[in-house]
């Protein structure tokens, strides 16, 4: 094999994934939604920061809050 990972492996380990997320959404569903709140504060930082830099890259003003 040239480092390829068997297709039933990946399988099982996409099940396991989805197997665990489920668990955690079940036995913990607060800190599962605080942990989900959490990464989609990230991702909004994340774009938000994109954006910002994109338009100081073209020189456009940024809008004020």
């Amino acid at each position: 094999m040239d480092g390829e990972v068997p297709v039933n492996l990946k399988k099982v380990l996409v099940l396991a994934g989805v197997a665990l997320v489920l668990f955690l959404l079940i036995t913990q569903p607060e800190q599962s939604a605080a942990a989900v709140q959490q990464v989609l504060g990230w991702l909004r930082q994340g774009a938000e920061s994109i954006i910002t830099f994109i338009r100081s890259l073209f020189g456009t003003a940024t809008p004020t809050r």
